[in-house]
């Protein structure tokens, strides 16, 4: 194979092409002329960059710029079913795969029960296939596959090395995977996508260093440095649940992800003891003992009818900010604080970022009362604020980390050998 030496007219094309559509992917349909302003290429380099990735079927006239006297001027846009991609996010009682253009638009969502087939490949296979299906895409037209799941995943190997509630998710799934769907297949921790989702739509947009912290049934957390995941050596960055915490007791069994500190302190089981001491919920019933009246006499006192279901943790933050019941959210705040100031004396980041079921629910209320506490307990003061991702923000970051290897394969492409 001759080799490339830099500044060779090949060269110069694939990188003009590339720079080129990435701008029409982040700044929308261009004319000819404003492509050249942006790029500081010719008109007469433009308009033979742009007829090269017409011929590849990569760009497209999608309008019409309405100009002075002279005729209206042509918009490029890049085509959307150019390539297409997969994104999962796998959870103990259900998967839910998207299907989007290599645009970022999410074209077909479906959600499937993992328990109609009970193993991991077969219940990614069918929704996936699901997916596509709705979106009326060949599952041969994927360029990549993300799948989000909770756990730690190997940096070195890519497997799920540990998953509490995803006991099938182990060593050797992702080779598995990658027989069945093809070798773009990659899995990544869910919260870690969500850190991504942020950074590209979200709160930290804009922001090298923030931290997401998913509250809710578990505890995570997302670490973006030089806007890089900070994955860790084993892949173990951002465990939070095991943050030891002054009065609650370390775990004896490190396997047992509820026995981690900070999940004692903040956790279901936690916020739900909370919510009782604070009226926000009953307390539970006591036994009916031999002095107790007949519940079925007259007499007796009328029992409230038990709930349905039981109230989540983000059912109970989302209670207390409609009541304005600031006792019970400035504990909750408190006890954050603790995870969110750990993190900040060590990484010292600039922003904050609550998500999970609970961040959602606090929103800037939450969010207000957990900046004040950190700043009550911690010599610097990060602002924190509430996620602004809409829809699924694990799906939403599966879908981008699946676009980056498309767009590389795709764009990569554009000038012949």
């Amino acid at each position: 194979m001759p080799r490339r030496h830099p500044g060779t007219p090949r060269l110069l094309r694939r990188l003009n092409d590339r720079a080129a559509l990435e701008l029409l992917l982040s700044e929308g349909p261009l004319t000819r002329a404003e492509l050249g302003e942006h790029t500081g290429l010719s008109k007469v380099t433009s308009g033979q960059l742009l007829a090269r990735l017409e011929e590849r079927g990569l760009v497209e006239v999608s309008g019409e710029r309405p100009g002075g006297r002279g005729p209206n001027a042509a918009l490029y846009a890049v085509v959307p079913s150019s390539a297409y991609v997969a994104g999962l996010e796998v959870l103990p009682d259900s998967v839910t795969a998207g299907v989007a253009d290599i645009t970022g638009t999410l074209i077909a969502q479906v959600t499937v029960d993992p328990c109609e087939t009970g193993e991991p490949v077969k219940t990614v296979h069918n929704a996936v296939r699901r997916a596509c299906d709705a979106a009326d895409v060949s599952m041969s037209r994927l360029r990549a596959l993300v799948i989000g799941t909770r756990g730690v995943v190997d940096p070195g190997t890519g497997d799920v090395r540990f998953s509490f509630d995803l006991p099938s998710w182990h060593a050797g799934v992702l080779a598995d995977l990658r027989a069945t769907l093809g070798s773009s297949v990659t899995i990544e921790n869910d919260v870690n996508l969500a850190a991504l989702a942020e950074h590209a739509y979200g709160a930290a947009q804009g922001v090298d260093d923030f931290v997401l912290v998913w509250a809710g049934v578990g505890q995570g957390l997302g670490v973006m440095l030089g806007s890089r995941l900070h994955r860790g050596f084993t892949g173990a960055a951002g465990e939070i649940g095991w943050l030891p915490v002054p009065g609650e007791p370390l775990p004896v069994d490190v396997t047992e992800p509820q026995s981690g500190s900070f999940q004692r302190l903040v956790g279901t089981a936690a916020l739900t003891t909370l919510a009782t001491t604070h009226a926000l919920l009953p307390p539970p019933p006591t036994s009916l003992t031999s002095a107790s009246p007949d519940p079925l006499s007259p007499a007796a006192p009328l029992l409230p009818a038990p709930p349905n279901a039981p109230l989540s943790p983000a059912d109970l933050v989302r209670m207390a900010v409609a009541e304005g019941r600031d006792d019970f959210l400035d504990e909750v705040a408190r006890r954050l604080a603790i995870g969110v100031a750990a993190v900040t004396v060590v990484i010292d980041p600039g922003l904050v970022v609550l998500s999970g079921d609970v961040g959602r629910a606090g929103g800037l209320v939450l969010a207000a009362k957990v900046e004040e506490a950190v700043a009550r307990i911690c010599p610097s003061r990060p602002r924190v604020t509430v996620t602004q991702v809409q829809g699924n923000p694990v799906l939403r970051g599966a879908i981008m980390a699946a676009l980056h290897p498309a767009r590389e394969e795709v764009f990569s492409t554009t000038v012949d050998p």
